[in-house]
């Protein structure tokens, strides 16, 4: 970290009256964000949270063409927040003015890139399960979230304070431009020939109708990246409100089926069939107004999108930039795409997926 940047950093926290704490640096992920936690005496904590905005390039204006986010690149095909603080804190009111324990804000600098938030503990989901705890109230609790969630219609746009975000669509293209992130670098990470343009037209033809149902059927608040490793127990809160909500940044206007294919086809954690089979049965149950093949099969099909995506622009992408650890979690999301594909609906995916990547080539 640069000495400007720390020194800006070290600033805020005075400006903003948390200049005496002792801070603690925590681990971070994928992206450029970083965290620490604020310790103060007597024990009361917060997380400290950096995002350099110069690192990433801005989300495209709602209204651009397809061209311009295009030429803009992938944050802006794809519609990503590009770690915004403004859309993290949008987002975060949003959620906790509907009794969600996404974390309040104590402090933020949009220009600067910098936020204190309520800690909301360890308690992530992925790790009280590998510590042996029941996963079933656990995903429970974030399936009946989700059904709160989708029970409202969301704003157009996200407004607290001075700050106007937003709410985007997960959108044809932004499907498709995630999805075919797959082709450009698979075949680069597993050492097999680039597809050729009549697999790629081949793969459009067969991709097309599931990214067009995605749109038409974007109608709820979504997260984005709902998972076991963005999930926080909170046992001492009522309902809903035990299931604390992190790196909901890149929230969208999205189809219902899209959180749940993160929560129950987990890329980072096994989830038996069993258990998915359940938790959908329960969302639906709690839904009766949803027909519940055209979801499933909705469901099915997003899914396998997202495991495509996953594997082509999360993990052989990372993999191929030296991080090598996210090739520990291939094999689980393979399986997860051939569990999709084996839905009668993508007999024409599962029969691309078979002509054009080799078994050995799925590792």
């Amino acid at each position: 970290m640069s000495s400007e940047r720390e020194a800006a950093k070290a600033a805020f926290l005075k400006a903003h009256g948390f200049g005496d704490v002792r801070r603690q640096p925590l681990g971070g992920d994928a992206s450029t964000r970083s965290y620490e936690r604020l310790h103060r005496d007597g024990g009361q904590t917060f997380i400290f949270m950096d995002q350099p905005p110069a690192l990433e390039s801005v989300v495209c204006p709602p209204g651009a063409t397809d061209a311009e986010r295009l030429a803009l690149g992938y944050n802006a095909a794809a519609r990503l927040a590009a770690g915004s603080v403004a859309a993290f804190v949008a987002a975060a009111d949003y959620l906790t003015q509907r009794g969600l324990s996404a974390p309040r804000i104590f402090a933020y600098d949009i220009a600067q890139g910098l936020a204190v938030l309520e800690d909301l503990g360890d308690g992530l989901y992925a790790t009280l399960i590998a510590e042996g705890q029941d996963e079933h109230p656990l995903y429970e609790a974030a399936v009946d979230l989700q059904v709160a969630l989708h029970a409202e219609t969301p704003p157009d746009v996200l407004a607290v304070g001075e700050i106007r975000w937003p709410l985007l669509t997960y959108d044809t293209l932004a499907l498709k431009y995630a999805t075919d992130t797959f082709l450009e670098w698979w075949p680069q990470f597993a050492g097999i020939p680039a597809f050729g343009p009549e697999a790629v037209a081949e793969w459009d033809a067969l991709w097309a109708p599931v990214w067009v149902r995605g749109e038409a059927g974007a109608s709820v608040f979504t997260h984005r990246d709902y998972h076991a490793q963005n999930l926080v127990w909170l046992p001492e809160r009522e309902g809903v409100a035990r299931v604390g909500l992190l790196d909901f940044q890149d929230a969208l206007r999205a189809h219902p089926a899209w959180d749940l294919t993160h929560l129950l086809q987990d890329a980072r954690r096994d989830v038996s069939t069993n258990l998915e089979t359940a938790m959908l049965d329960r969302y639906l149950d709690a839904r009766p107004h949803v027909d519940r093949e055209a979801f499933v099969a909705d469901y099915r099909a997003l899914a396998a999108s997202n495991a495509a995506r996953i594997l082509g622009r999360v993990f052989a992408r990372q993999a191929m930039l030296g991080r090598r650890q996210y090739e520990a979690y291939m094999p689980r999301t393979w399986r997860y795409l051939e569990r999709n594909l084996s839905d009668p609906a993508l007999t024409g995916l599962k029969a691309w997926f078979d002509r054009h990547v080799p078994a050995e080539a799925r590792r």
